[in-house]
């Protein structure tokens, strides 16, 4: 058992994981930042930091697809429009994640609670377009793949606020509304997610019978996210992404500013 016996032993360590895990898709959903939630836990719960990297990929890959196909069958993601962002979500994410133990993250670890907090205050400070273009309309894919090789090699590197960055640049490059914004961001934490997990599992730092319990409240979680996101539109997705912002940039700050984890 790739983690310890006691956890595989201990139902209500798994209830509770899993209990974590739903609140976690539900969020993530909405606006990102599961991992701020997940991530904390598996520490807590006694795995060790490489097995909580992987376990975290393996449950969030779940969460991701659910969100994303709801989104998706809803109309507000269309795959052919965000072709080239996909692919070169994919690729970053496995780049990035094969650097992983190779390239020191220091600054970049100090830096991410102003990256974050400054994608909130994007979004507080600036309204995103009521109306949304012409679905058949292409989006500019030159844009796509510097966007996408970018945060598909943050995530597999690194990870925290992903979601958010998708969010926020998704706004900034194209003219999109917030929920549509949101399904190009859960779709693109797939892909990102999907890769870095491929990573993960090719270097046995998974721990799956946990992984799975958590990915299958992760995927209720999200199924729920995703449909009360829809249906709330911006005026629910606003205040919780800026709700997620504020705790990740606290958490960050925490862990890289004053040393604790």
């Amino acid at each position: 058992m790739p983690f310890p016996f006691e956890i595989a032993q201990d139902p209500v360590t798994f209830a509770v994981l899993a209990g974590v895990a739903f609140l976690a898709g539900f969020i993530d959903a909405i606006a990102g930042g599961g991992g701020l939630i997940t991530v904390p836990a598996l520490l807590t719960a006694g795995l060790p930091p490489h097995l909580v990297l992987g376990t975290n990929k393996l449950s969030a890959t779940f969460g991701s697809a659910v969100a994303s196909f709801t989104f998706f069958r809803r109309g507000l993601f269309d795959p052919r429009q965000w072709s080239a962002a996909l692919v070169a979500t994919a690729i970053g994410a496995l780049l990035g994640a094969g650097m992983a133990h190779q390239v020191p993250a220091r600054w970049l670890n100090q830096a991410l609670p102003v990256i974050v907090f400054a994608c909130g205050l994007y979004l507080l400070f600036n309204r995103a377009p009521d109306r949304t273009p012409d679905p058949a309309r292409p989006l500019a894919k030159r844009r796509q793949w510097p966007q996408g090789l970018a945060l598909g090699a943050y995530d597999g590197l690194v990870g925290p606020g992903t979601g958010a960055f998708w969010t926020v640049s998704t706004l900034l490059l194209y003219p999109i509304d917030l929920v549509r914004a949101s399904g190009v961001a859960r779709s693109m934490n797939f892909v990102s997610n999907a890769m870095a997990l491929a990573v993960f599992i090719g270097t046995g730092h998974v721990a799956w019978l946990l992984g799975l319990s958590m990915g299958a409240a992760l995927m209720l979680g999200a199924f729920l996210g995703a449909r009360t996101a829809i249906g709330g539109g911006t005026r629910l997705i606003r205040p919780v992404f800026i709700c997620v912002v504020l705790a990740l940039t606290t958490r960050l700050s925490w862990q890289h500013w004053f040393g604790h984890a």
